[in-house]
């Protein structure tokens, strides 16, 4: 796995994954992130860092981030609106933790959950 450059400093992937993962969690609406089973994968249920799976981020030649998530929303909310909130809290929390703008942040709905 490479280290993301950007602006002269190198981070690991996985890191601004991470940033990533927890941004969108935060989000209203959205009840899981990741591919389909992630949430319940034996790695979710340990204490410790968030699963990443379903987040992919790169570096384009402007020095930029571009975020993909997938994610599982919440029936009874609307797709448009939570995507856009995902968007601003990626690319707000990335900005923060990273020092490195969000160039874009592609949102993948993979599901719906219904509460139980």
């Amino acid at each position: 796995m490479n280290d993301l450059n950007i602006g002269g400093m190198a981070i690991a992937p996985n890191v601004v994954e991470t940033i990533v993962a927890l941004a969108t969690q935060d989000v209203e609406g959205v009840a899981a992130v990741g591919t389909p089973g992630a949430s319940t994968s034996l790695r979710s249920m340990l204490p410790g860092k968030p699963s990443t799976q379903g987040v992919e981020v790169s570096v384009n030649d402007n020095d930029k981030l571009v975020v993909s998530v997938h994610v599982d929303v919440m029936y009874g909310y609307a797709l448009p609106d939570v995507a856009a909130k995902i968007r601003e809290s990626v690319a707000d929390a990335v900005l923060l933790q990273v020092g490195a703008p969000v160039e874009s942040v592609d949102v993948y709905v993979d599901g719906i959950q219904f509460e139980n």
